[in-house]
């Protein structure tokens, strides 16, 4: 007799469902078995605020947008959840716990129990209150140090994922063009192969989290008429190729980003919103980016409210969704009613939704949404006791003491002496007088998408969240025995001349004066610095100019320190001040940096990533100016810059030499390999930054006079030398010619080994030859950079 034996048996689960099935066959099956109203609902998000105490979030009300009935729109499903984090000022661990149960609340309300994507800003640092500000993207540049910003992008993505989080709005890839822009502090300086390598590591870093990272703004906002925010853009084709282009390239190509922003601009009439040759042409069918476009926000809108191409929001939905946006960010408008409606009368074919639908799911499947053991609960909060919520406040740390220590390391690297006649480092000075409207403001580290100013200053009554050190404080500390009087002198952009003679008068009872000038972030009119908060000159705002004067002329030394969101002309301080130290909004840690720098506890490697004009109206201009673009003759405008792009001092001396080069000539398809010795002459270790430019003489089309192809960073000590070795592909020489096709032209090019685009130390002569080649998105992006240790001598 045989005993009845028990089979375990395992309920069969849908298609959609089965991570052991393709993702394509899982998101075609969930397709199939969608009403029309359940894929749209999956194209939209609801802008959200995480709750006080935990409880589900909240719809946020925005002067663009129409109340949300979350019960009404539920039932369909939810693509995106908008900034539950970024929105108002929560504990995080209590804005986990909201997040938690909001999406359990998507996924039960649904068929199909999809959760929504939860998308934050993470331009700075992870934009929520408590957590880490780091250096702003400008000082990124300033580091040329692809390595740390990965490393610091790792760091925000683990935060993100930890309560959450599953994508953040970042990189900004756009290259300023006119510094007059607001919006130059979340940009990573002015030359695209810059922006590209740095902009990639961030990439690299965000998504080694698991965090989704989108590439903004995708393309051509920077490239405004006069620096206005969502001002017309005039560039041309070239311009688009040769400078907009290449980072968002290589961001994808070699980043990995798995979304890109689309921008709020148009070129030569036709909005990116609404450009399918941008956002499917080029960016899907010739580059095979896969992953999701998304609106900037209000931007499918603005087809009809600003740009004039549609009639009414069906319209502006249906032209969104042929050119090839996914999703509509913040929240729904066009995405819902509109757009069904539009389908049910013809004008918007069902494919291009399914067409959408199918990348966004696609996606979700990818994050983990769609599998059967999804749980709401995120890492932070596991095993965690969720039935007492207040008992969870403050047990999530988004500034942990890891975090603000990469954010130090970031700051020193990213601090830039641009001029020094032997004061700095300073000695130990017995009276300090410290001026200026930044010498005592806590959050003049901190750049307009931070959030204490993002947010936080909509909420004055909520203490900001993160510790923010003074300079003052942090020179106290440096400079313990110092006797040091602050004056603040004039406001950063208020125009009071009052206090003025005061800070005179301390400067003449000191042996120093540390001037600390620049911005204020804000948005939208609110700030010095920031989004809609461009400039009419890039003379210092309000009366800090007429304070700098006052004090080169009280007779002490003056040490002029920048807390700034852009580049500014200093007029006379530019060749006057005893030193120029700026730094580009350098987050939680920045004063500390400053205040090592001028002490000399850290010795200065920061670079310029924008140039530093000479004078405030020579706008706009950037080092990568044709011949025309020159001082010459015909023209009384000298567009020179008073520091060039890739400028920084250093606290010793390098001599370069013994260049050498393997062949002279090499083929279209060819490389050139130079070698070049590096050595510090100093008494003191220092960093170099070795930067290689192209100087194409003779071309089919006018080429800026040089351009950055590559870059490394040396550490040496005194007296120690490295030997480096450059391999240059001919592809790095390519450019758009003529019929709009990427070539390379055969002829003779220069390569300038240089400490900066004004500072040339070595170049090579060298030749391609051969036939003019055309090459694509697969070409070769980089000349690489080896080292090899030099012999150690004594200094």
């Amino acid at each position: 007799m045989t005993a009845d034996v028990a089979v375990e048996t395992t309920p069969e689960i849908p298609l959609w469902n089965d991570p052991d099935r393709p993702v394509a066959a899982r998101v075609d099956a969930l397709i199939g078995a969608m009403t029309l109203d359940e894929k749209i609902a999956q194209l939209y998000g609801v802008w959200v605020g995480a709750s006080a105490n935990g409880g589900e979030v909240a719809p946020h009300q925005h002067d663009m947008e129409e109340a949300v009935d979350l019960d009404a729109l539920l039932p369909a499903g939810l693509g995106q959840l908008t900034r539950p984090f970024g929105t108002a000022p929560v504990d995080p661990a209590l804005g986990a716990l909201s997040l938690l149960r909001t999406q359990s609340r998507i996924a039960s309300a649904g068929r199909f129990g999809i959760p929504a994507v939860a998308h934050e800003e993470c331009l700075a640092g992870f934009a929520a209150w408590g957590a880490t500000a780091y250096p702003v993207p400008l000082s990124w540049g300033a580091t040329f140090d692809p390595d740390v910003v990965r490393r610091m992008a790792a760091a925000i993505g683990r935060d993100m994922r930890s309560v959450g989080v599953h994508q953040g709005l970042a990189p900004v890839l756009d290259v300023v063009r006119d510094a007059r822009w607001g919006r130059v502090e979340e940009t990573i300086g002015e030359d695209p192969y810059l922006v590209g390598t740095i902009g990639t590591a961030y990439v690299q870093g965000l998504e080694s989290a698991g965090i989704v990272a989108t590439l903004k703004h995708f393309v051509g906002y920077s490239a405004s008429r006069a620096g206005r925010n969502l001002a017309p853009a005039p560039m041309g084709p070239r311009e688009r190729a040769d400078v907009l282009l290449p980072p968002f390239e290589m961001a994808i190509r070699e980043g990995g980003a798995r979304s890109v922003m689309h921008s709020y601009t148009d070129t030569d009439g036709v909005p990116a919103a609404a450009d399918e040759s941008l956002l499917t042409g080029l960016l899907r069918d010739t580059w095979g980016f896969d992953g999701t476009v998304v609106a900037d926000y209000f931007g499918i809108a603005f087809l009809k409210i600003l740009h004039g191409v549609a009639g009414d929001w069906a319209e502006a939905a249906g032209a969104a969704l042929k050119a090839g946006v996914d999703v509509e960010l913040p929240t729904v408008k066009t995405f819902g009613a509109p757009l069904a409606e539009a389908v049910a009368d013809g004008r918007v074919p069902e494919s291009v939704i399914d067409r959408a639908l199918r990348r966004v799911l696609g996606q979700k499947a990818e994050l983990g949404l769609l599998d059967p053991d999804w749980s709401p609960v995120p890492p932070a909060l596991e095993g965690v006791d969720l039935d007492d919520p207040e008992a969870l406040r403050g047990r999530i740390d988004l500034d942990r003491p890891e975090n603000r220590e990469l954010a130090r390391e970031i700051a020193e690297k990213a601090v830039v002496l641009l001029a020094n006649d032997g004061t700095l480092p300073l000695a130990r000075p017995r009276r300090i007088a410290l001026v200026g409207p930044n010498a005592a403001e806590a959050t003049a580290v901190l750049g307009c998408y931070s959030f204490p100013q993002h947010v936080g200053v909509q909420h004055p009554d909520v203490p900001v969240g993160i510790d923010l050190p003074t300079l003052r404080d942090t020179l106290a500390a440096e400079f313990p025995d110092a006797d040091i009087t602050v004056a603040r002198g004039t406001g950063v952009d208020d125009g009071d001349l009052s206090g003025i003679g005061e800070a005179v008068d301390a400067a003449r009872d000191a042996d120093v004066v540390i001037a600390v000038l620049g911005d204020r972030a804000g948005l939208f009119g609110r700030g010095t610095s920031g989004e809609g908060c461009d400039a009419e000159s890039l003379a210092l705002p309000g009366a800090q100019q007429h304070l700098l004067d006052a004090l080169l002329d009280s007779g002490r030394p003056v040490v002029t320190v920048l807390l700034a969101g852009r580049p500014y002309a200093l007029g006379r301080a530019a060749t006057e001040s005893a030193a120029i130290v700026q730094s580009f909004f350098p987050g939680v840690a920045g004063t500390q940096a400053i205040a090592g720098v001028i002490s000399g506890r850290t010795s200065p490697s920061g670079r310029l990533p924008v140039s530093v004009p000479r004078g405030p109206g020579s706008q706009p201009t950037t080092y990568l100016g044709a011949r025309l673009a020159q001082l010459s003759e015909v023209s009384n405008i000298d567009p020179t810059p008073a520091f060039g792009f890739g400028h920084g001092l250093t606290y010793t001396a390098f001599a370069w030499s013994d260049l050498a080069v393997d062949a002279e000539q090499a083929s279209t398809e060819g490389e050139f390999t130079l070698s070049l010795t590096v050595r510090n002459t100093g008494e003191r270790s220092g960093t170099e930054v070795v930067q290689l430019y192209l100087h194409d003489p003779v071309a089919s089309v006018v080429q800026p006079v040089q351009r950055l192809v590559g870059y490394t960073r040396l550490e040496l000590d005194p007296g120690e030398a490295r030997r480096i070795h450059v391999t240059v592909p001919a592809d790095v020489a390519s450019f758009t010619g003529r019929d709009g096709r990427r070539v390379v032209e055969p002829g003779e090019l220069e390569l300038r080994l240089a400490a900066s685009s004004t500072d040339t130390r070595l170049t090579a002569t060298v030749t391609l030859t051969g036939p003019r080649r055309q090459v694509d998105h697969t070409r070769r992006l980089h000349a690489d950079f080896t080292q090899e240790p030099g012999p150690q001598t004594s200094a």
